[in-house]
């Protein structure tokens, strides 16, 4: 028995395709769930980058590799455009033929460690965020490999691999990286850059084997906001966080006109 899964951001469009995709995986010997179980071959997400992000989370970043159906805006994870039914009847078609190769993509994690010595790990595909309280700018003591480098003061930094070096790190000014390059990407938000705060104000890219040390430097409001993804967390004790690549793998289906390049082009000129 072959087992898909499909994923949809539930709106009226997505719900359509659905429809029309399930109708044609069944009359090509698949069977669809709705459900995920680590037996799916592929997992189907139905939507934008948003949905796509949201089925790596829900489904706790799984085995299976994901192929993307752009009901959505940007759509830059997305492999195919539904608008004409005639796209869906090849992507089921090459699939079957095995006409595809599979890009991984890696992740990066944020292991927090709060003052009384418990730890958390986030996971992100796109990116890492920590910031301070909303209305209020923070200062981080910043070390690579365990070097310290600066204090940072500005709203924040964002980690953002090289899948996601398209999404909120490029909207920061940050560099587009083709995913087949294995770095991270820090790049500042909103830095403070006068004779009393100095700051980075540019990305800096570190390889793989180099890790993020950050210590918040305390005060009466010492909160610090976490994000993985776009999910929140809130901490009011961090002792540190270090922000590294997880050994986790996300694997696309990308069949063969798929071109990054051709995509950025598409996308963003």
């Amino acid at each position: 028995m072959r087992n898909i899964n499909v994923f949809t951001n539930g709106t009226s469009l997505s719900q359509e395709t659905k429809e029309v995709l399930v109708q044609k995986f069944e009359e090509n010997g698949f069977t669809v769930r709705e459900e995920y179980a680590p037996d799916s071959e592929l997992i189907v997400c139905i939507g934008g980058d948003g949905a796509f992000l949201q089925a790596v989370h829900t489904y706790d970043f799984p085995e299976s590799p994901f192929i993307g159906i752009n009901t959505g805006h940007l759509g830059f994870f997305q492999e195919v455009a539904p608008e004409n039914p005639r796209k869906l009847d090849a992507f089921i078609r090459d699939y079957k033929a095995g006409k595809y190769a599979l890009q991984p993509l890696n992740t990066v994690q944020a292991a927090v460690t709060t003052q009384d010595g418990s730890k958390e790990i986030h996971r992100g595909l796109n990116e890492i965020v920590i910031r301070g309280n909303h209305s209020y700018s923070v200062h981080l003591n910043i070390s690579i490999g365990g070097s310290p480098i600066e204090k940072f003061s500005g709203d924040g930094i964002l980690v953002a691999t090289s899948a996601g070096s398209t999404a909120y790190n490029y909207s920061l000014g940050g560099s587009i990286v083709d995913p087949r390059i294995k770095l991270l990407q820090v790049t500042p938000i909103a830095p403070m850059n006068t004779t009393a705060y100095r700051s980075f104000t540019s990305s800096i890219l570190l390889p793989s084997e180099l890790s993020l040390g950050v210590v918040p430097e305390s005060s009466k409001s010492n909160r610090i906001f976490l994000m993985n993804d776009g999910i929140e967390h809130e901490y009011t004790d961090v002792k540190e966080i270090k922000v590294e690549f997880s050994d986790t793998i996300i694997n696309l289906l990308r069949f063969e006109s798929y071109d990054f390049w051709d995509k950025v082009k598409t996308k963003f000129l």
